[in-house]
């Protein structure tokens, strides 16, 4: 391993991104692995699960950079820099570096000083010399954010290259205008709205903006009292966008009369959409079968949403579908022909989604769905993740049929379970005993290692812990766990 050549391990690190503890750990192997690993955390150094407060050496190599007129100067303010200052180092980090990251910086800026003047004054020349010294800025987190970074010198010319943007609501709309002067290359915009006031700044953003392709919103306050529609100039500014844009993520916590008629009309337009995410919202248009065509589309997840729309969206998907995690919250006895129309969205996906991976499914304790959901099995064979819920329409189902319906489903999955199925999650309606959970996990050995989710608490009992505990033991189990409703999606 250690004498692989450095366009394979570099090959290899990129792979271990998301994992810092691994990534750090490179370094300390030899000088290859650690001229290897250096580019790569450093090409976003502020993206790893560490405490950047108690990192110096962070605020210190950074700060090494700065010009010395200007440390003398922030110096004379009483502003102090550690003795890594002094010595040279090994490598030109900041050469590598692709993005900034507002909050991170303003979290080891006190390392400098305590008084919120110096503070400022860090942060202006930090930010000035990170735009001058990073020779392609693709990410800018700026949440948060106390200066006009698009009038530094330099700023235009590496900002115009900005790929990615995180920015808060609360965010003085003057710096997203400024910013659209600018940046009208961002292809991923995020966007947390911490504020009850309307920021036109980033709808003039997304206006400008010529090949946007994912858009994220998520509200992150508790007031519910607005002035104006929080969400209707945004929406009307992503319509424009039909073209290019790919991914949606919308978590509205709050809800008005007009921006749902605005959904109505914008969703439908989206039809270049890959992913389709819409997570809170307690209400959802209703649409005509056939309004909601995505041929694209590869991920769905939308809260409260009538299943023949979704089987609708299902019919035109054009066989990309990957994920469809739905029912969260949407109590579906309210529909009218729940058993009919759950049957219609199995045969569904059985006919236009080869490639499901993730999928929740609710359906009738009936001979002929638990018939149609093998026939799924037996298709989809990609499957790794299942979301079972039960809804008894009728609610004649007795506990005894309850543990029968139990034992259909683990029969049923000993059968037809694809190879890939890595990982089931049981709603309460699925109860099992004892002796057909001992038997599935006999059938099961010799698959791989199968984790089961369930917000039953039958399951915590001291008998079945026992039996998990020693099937873990035995690599048929990865993990059993009991947890809440929310966290089975």
């Amino acid at each position: 391993m250690s004498k692989l050549n450095k366009d394979i391990l570099f090959l290899l690190f990129e792979e271990l991104q998301s994992d810092s503890k691994s990534l750090f750990s490179c370094l300390l192997v030899n000088r290859l692995w650690c001229e290897t690993a250096i580019p790569i955390l450093w090409k976003n150094p502020w993206n790893y699960d560490i405490n950047y407060k108690n990192k110096s050496y962070l605020f210190a190599i950074i700060a090494f950079y700065l010009p010395i007129s200007i440390k003398e100067f922030l110096m004379r303010q009483g502003i102090n820099f550690p003795p890594i200052l002094y010595q040279s180092l090994l490598f030109n980090y900041l050469s590598f570096c692709r993005g900034i990251n507002v909050t991170i910086i303003n979290s080891i800026i006190p390392i400098g000083s305590s008084l919120k003047y110096n503070q400022f004054l860090l942060q202006q020349e930090f930010y000035n010399l990170l735009i001058k010294t990073c020779p392609e800025l693709k990410y800018l987190d700026m949440k948060s954010i106390n200066h006009q970074i698009f009038y530094f010198p330099e700023a235009k010319a590496h900002l115009e290259t900005l790929y990615e943007l995180d920015c808060n609501t609360s965010d003085n709309p003057t710096y997203f205008y400024g910013l659209a002067r600018i940046c009208q290359n961002i292809q991923r915009l995020v966007i947390i709205n911490n504020t009850i006031k309307v920021n036109y700044g980033i709808a003039k953003l997304i206006e400008v903006q010529e090949s946007l392709k994912n858009f994220e919103w998520k509200d992150d306050f508790i007031d519910d009292y607005f002035v104006e529609d929080p969400y209707k100039e945004t929406l009307l500014a992503l319509e424009k966008k039909a073209d290019t844009l790919n991914h949606l993520k919308v978590f509205f916590l709050y809800g008005f009369e007009h921006a749902y008629e605005l959904l109505k009309e914008v969703l439908p337009k989206l039809n270049k959409l890959k992913t389709l995410i819409i997570d809170e919202l307690f209400f959802f248009p209703l649409f005509a079968k056939n309004q909601l065509i995505y041929p694209y589309i590869e991920v769905l997840y939308v809260d409260f949403i009538t299943i023949n729309v979704v089987s609708s969206i299902i019919e035109n998907s054009g066989g990309h579908l990957k994920e469809i995690l739905l029912f969260k919250f949407y109590d579906y006895s309210f529909e009218e022909n729940f058993n009919e129309d759950s049957l219609n969205f199995i045969r569904k996906i059985c006919e236009h989604c080869p490639l499901i991976e993730y999928l929740t499914l609710t359906f009738s304790p009936t001979k002929e769905h638990f018939t149609e959901f093998e026939k799924l099995l037996n298709v989809c064979q990609n499957l790794k993740l299942l979301i079972l819920d039960m809804l008894d329409i009728d609610n004649i189902v007795t506990s005894g049929e309850i543990l029968e319906n139990g034992e259909e489903l683990l029969k049923t999955l000993i059968r037809t379970a694809p190879a890939n199925l890595k990982e089931i999650r049981l709603f309460d309606y699925y109860k099992i005993s004892l002796q057909v959970l001992e038997e599935f996990f006999k059938e099961w050995r010799g698959r791989p290692a199968l984790s089961i989710l369930t917000n039953d608490t039958i399951y915590r009992g001291e008998d079945y812990m026992k039996l998990v505990n020693e099937y873990k033991s035995d690599g048929v189990i990865k993990d059993f766990r009991f947890v809440s409703r929310n966290e089975m999606y």
